[in-house]
């Protein structure tokens, strides 16, 4: 069965309101096939809310809102994706003191689809990142680090397929580049691929060898940069393949998708919500039958 996209809805949720939404796909029911995909990045071990006291985000935030919130959508939409982009661990005294269980327990819980990593998850080493996986029920996914040589081996996913309802949804990831940022000793003997060759890499391969119907990045490299490094606009410009990028790092909040026309002259989006757990992304992509 071909399918082909129809139309894009987007829905920025608050953890308790909502900024947009679309109600529903302006075509006949039976006609379309609905594919929900929600995703959060940079929870930054902010497992409880901010605090009363803080200055920009008091009180909201953190994890049981959004496990409540997950719960609702998932009672309302029949094929629901949760995606993470990175750097899950790092910023509360929950990760000083457990080293990450809790978070992916957490999400564990909440029935992640998937992750990729970000820089912070290498704070205590890809040894202890290792152990930590043991407290994952979901995969990890990363396409340009390299962790043939280290303890992650075979741990970490190059890429996955999603099949929902004759759907083929590909999912790869991609880490920033360690260098000045993520110390040699943490990050041990893994190898790091450029991200931009590999994008091109995997993008064409789960798209033209895999026939997947729709092509998403999780990407902590950074909305943009400016210097030389490449961030997820550069990545949305420069390959032909990718239909969403779910991007981390930099702690953007877009209301709204970000859409660029690609090498292939067609529309890729990215999005990103912030930090702590401050907002959840949500997106619906319609397919229908030709």
């Amino acid at each position: 069965m071909k399918f082909r996209k129809l139309q894009i809805l987007l829905i920025i949720l608050g953890l308790g309101f909502v900024i947009s939404t679309f109600h529903s796909c302006s075509s006949d029911k039976n006609d379309l096939v609905k594919i929900t995909i929600l995703y959060t990045n940079d929870t930054h071990s902010r497992i409880d809310p901010f605090p009363p006291n803080d200055v920009e985000s008091p009180n909201i935030g953190g994890f049981a809102r959004r496990a409540a919130l997950i719960k609702k959508i998932r009672k309302q939409e029949k094929n629901v994706l949760l995606f993470d982009a990175g750097d899950i661990f790092q910023g509360t005294l929950y990760f000083n003191l457990f080293k990450g269980e809790p978070e992916l327990k957490l999400m564990s819980e909440m029935k992640y689809d998937a992750a990729t990593i970000g820089n912070h998850e290498f704070d205590n080493g890809v040894e202890e990142f290792s152990k930590q996986l043991e407290n994952a029920n979901f995969p990890f996914i990363s396409s340009n680090y390299d962790f043939s040589k280290t303890i992650l081996k075979d741990k970490i996913l190059p890429y996955k397929v999603f099949e929902i309802e004759n759907i083929k949804i590909g999912v790869f990831g991609l880490g920033i580049n360690p260098d000045g940022l993520i110390n040699k000793n943490k990050f041990g003997k893994t190898i790091y691929n450029d991200a931009l060759e590999k994008a091109k890499e995997i993008s064409s391969f789960l798209k033209e060898d895999l026939n997947c119907d729709l092509v998403i990045c999780l990407s902590h490299l950074g909305y943009q940069h400016k210097n030389k490094q490449c961030g997820d606009i550069c990545i949305a410009k420069n390959t032909k393949y990718i239909n969403l990028i779910i991007g981390g790092h930099t702690h953007t909040f877009l209301e709204e998708p970000t859409r660029l026309n690609n090498q292939d002259n067609t529309e890729t989006l990215i999005v990103q919500c912030g930090y702590g757990g401050i907002m959840l992304g949500k997106l619906d992509y319609c397919f229908k039958t030709k």
